[in-house]
C-alpha cells in the first residue's frame, strides 16, 4: 500500500494554504471563491483543502482531472491529436467568465510522470501555451488591481520521489519539513518565517541598486535593476517560498551563466543548460539533454529574455535534497542556497508603484519583459552576487549562499 500522510498532516497543510497562502499572506475571506485545481492522484489534499475553503467561509469552484498513467494520459492524447486550430483554442467566454468568479486560485501539483509529454513535439506545446496568454493576462491585470490571488503546493506522488531518488516517504519528509507541517500552527509559524524573510526584502529596497553582476566558476552575469524596480517574496503565492527575487530590465541583461539543476518543464527534463546572453537576448543556448526543447521555449515571443532573478538564503530554507520540482528546487537551502532566473514574463508586482496604473506600453519601456511563459532554471553552486549602486558605489549583497545585508538599517 502506497504511504499517504496522516490525516492531521494533511489537515494542517490545506489549512495553510487556504488560511494563509492564499491571499497574499493574509487568507481568504468569508464569501471569497477558490478554484481549487488537482487531480486524482493529490485527492486526500484536495479533499481537505475543500474543507478549508468551506470551513473558512468560502465557496469552491472545483478544477479536478485524471492524473497521468501508462496507459491513459490525456496531456498526451491532447497534443498527439490535435490540429492546429484546436491547439490554438481558447474557451474565452467561459475563460473571461471564470477569471471574473474567481478570487483565488489554488494548484494542487501532483504530476505521476514527471515525464509523460517526452518525445511530444514541443513547437506543439509552445503553441497551445501561446493561446492561453490572453487568460493569464486577465488574471495579471486582475491580480495588479488587489482583486486576485494565486498559490501553487505540491502533493508528493511516487513519481515524483522516483525521480528525486527518495521513498515516498522520504519525499513527505522533505513536504512536511519544508511547510512546517510538523508544527502544532504552521500558519503561525510561517508568520514569523516572513517577519525574518520580510527583513531582508527591506535592507535590499534600501540600496539604490543599478545593476547585479553574478559570478561563479559557473556564472559571469550582468543584471540590470534600476530604480523603477523592488525585491518582493514569494510567500503565499508558493508554498513553500524562502527566496527574495525581482524582475529585471531585460535589456541589461549580458554576460553566460550555467544551471546546475536540471529543468522539469512542458512534461519533459532538460539538463545541463547554459546561456549567453547579449543585448538581453539569449544567443547561446546548449544542454546535454533535450536541447531541442529548450530551443522551442526560447523560440517563444520574447521567452528568450530575463523575466526574473532570485536568492535563496541558505539560513532560511530547510530544503536539503534535489526534489525534482521546480516550486522545491528553486526555494533549495542546503550549503549554498540557490541562484535562479527564469525565462520569459516578469513578476508585476515587482514595480514600485501602482501596477494597476501602468499600461502596456509603460511595462515594455520601463523594460519589464512579457511572455506567454515564465520558466525557472535553478543553481545550488556557489554564487558571489554584487550590486552597482547608483553613484557608482560596488557592494557584495550575496556570498557563500547568504545575504551580506547585515549592516544596513531595515
Amino acid at each position: 500500500m502506497t504511504y499517504v500522510p496522516e490525516r492531521g498532516v494533511l489537515e494542517r497543510y490545506a489549512r495553510l494554504l487556504v488560511e494563509f497562502a492564499l491571499g497574499h499572506g493574509g487568507g481568504i475571506a468569508p464569501g471569497d471563491v477558490v478554484q481549487v485545481n488537482g487531480t486524482d492522484a493529490c485527492k486526500p489534499l484536495y479533499v481537505e483543502a475543500c474543507k478549508a475553503v468551506w470551513r473558512a467561509g468560502g465557496h469552491v469552484i472545483h478544477a479536478y482531472r485524471p492524473s497521468e498513467d501508462e496507459f491513459d494520459d490525456v496531456r498526451r492524447a491532447f497534443y498527439e491529436m490535435a490540429s492546429d486550430e484546436q491547439l490554438r483554442f481558447l474557451p474565452e467566454v467561459y475563460a473571461r467568465g471564470l477569471v471574473d468568479q474567481v478570487d483565488h486560485d489554488l494548484v494542487i501539483y501532483s504530476p505521476t510522470i514527471p515525464r509523460s509529454l517526452h518525445g511530444i513535439d514541443p513547437a506543439r506545446q509552445m503553441t497551445h501555451e501561446q493561446a492561453r496568454k490572453p487568460l493569464r493576462d486577465w488574471e495579471q491585470e486582475k491580480e495588479n488591481r488587489g482583486e486576485y490571488s494565486w498559490s501553487i503546493a505540491s502533493y508528493g506522488t511516487p513519481g515524483m520521489a522516483a525521480e528525486a531518488e527518495m521513498t515516498l516517504e522520504e519525499y513527505w519528509t522533505q513536504i512536511i519539513k519544508a511547510c512546517f507541517l510538523d508544527h502544532a500552527d504552521p500558519v503561525r509559524t510561517w508568520r514569523e518565517v516572513r517577519a525574518t524573510i520580510d527583513t531582508t526584502r527591506r535592507r535590499l529596497n534600501a540600496l539604490p541598486i543599478e545593476r547585479l553582476h553574478v559570478e561563479g566558476p559557473d556564472a559571469d552575469l550582468w543584471i540590470g535593476v534600476d530604480e523603477h524596480r523592488k525585491w518582493q517574496d514569494g510567500v503565499g503565492a508558493n508554498m513553500p517560498s524562502f527566496e527574495l527575487f525581482t524582475s529585471p530590465d531585460w535589456r541589461g541583461t549580458q554576460g553566460w551563466i550555467r544551471f546546475s539543476e536540471p529543468l522539469y518543464a512542458f512534461g519533459s527534463l532538460i539538463t545541463g543548460v547554459e546561456l549567453e546572453f547579449e543585448g538581453g537576448r539569449v544567443v547561446k543556448a546548449i544542454a546535454a539533454e533535450n536541447e531541442p526543447l529548450l530551443h522551442e521555449i526560447l523560440a517563444t515571443e520574447n521567452a528568450d529574455r530575463v523575466g526574473e532573478f532570485s536568492l535563496t538564503d541558505a539560513r532560511l530554507s530547510p530544503i536539503d535534497r534535489f526534489m525534482a520540482d521546480t516550486l522545491y528546487d528553486e526555494n533549495v537551502g542546503g550549503p549554498y542556497g540557490n541562484t535562479h532566473l527564469a525565462l520569459g514574463n516578469c513578476y508585476q508586482d515587482t514595480y514600485v508603484g501602482d501596477p494597476a496604473s501602468l499600461t502596456p506600453e509603460d511595462w515594455a519601456r520601463l523594460g519589464f519583459n512579457e511572455s506567454a511563459i515564465h520558466t525557472d532554471i535553478v543553481s545550488t553552486t556557489d554564487r558571489t552576487v554584487t550590486a552597482t549602486l547608483r553613484g557608482g558605489e560596488e557592494r557584495v549583497i550575496y556570498a557563500g549562499g547568504r545575504f551580506q545585508l547585515d549592516d544596513i538599517e531595515a
